[in-house]
């Protein structure tokens, strides 16, 4: 009876560290994305000049040897980062600003309508 508690204790545990860490690596990578997209121009803009430079040594594939070790670099880094905060123990419902992840409204904000100044204070 131990043994079986146990047992799926561990298989609940992986299963919660699998699923923190898929979710790290898709809100790492939409941030990537979304928030930085300068360090994506400029990533691009050093590859795009080191192809240029690599071009004259190997012609047939600086290109493609530059745009794989650009992504692979980029994936690496996600991956990296989503397996250090799993491992850390940090999840993803912890985080203040990931609300929009798990579809929490902000309180803080009112909607304010673009009459209410006008029509909000007439008594009837």
């Amino acid at each position: 009876m131990v043994a079986t508690q146990s047992s799926n204790l561990n298989k609940t545990q992986s299963l919660l560290m699998i699923k923190s860490f898929l979710i790290w690596s898709f809100t790492l990578a939409v941030c990537l994305l979304v928030v930085g997209f300068p360090l994506v121009v400029l990533m691009a803009t050093v590859g795009c000049l080191l192809s240029i430079v690599l071009q004259s040594v190997m012609p047939v594939s600086a290109v493609l040897l530059v745009a794989g070790g650009l992504i692979l670099f980029n994936v690496m880094a996600v991956v990296f980062a989503a397996g250090m905060l799993t491992l850390k123990g940090v999840h993803p419902s912890q985080v203040r600003w990931l609300s929009w992840l798990h579809g929490e409204a902000d309180e803080t904000q009112t909607t304010v309508y673009a009459a209410c100044p006008l029509t909000c204070d007439v008594k009837l």
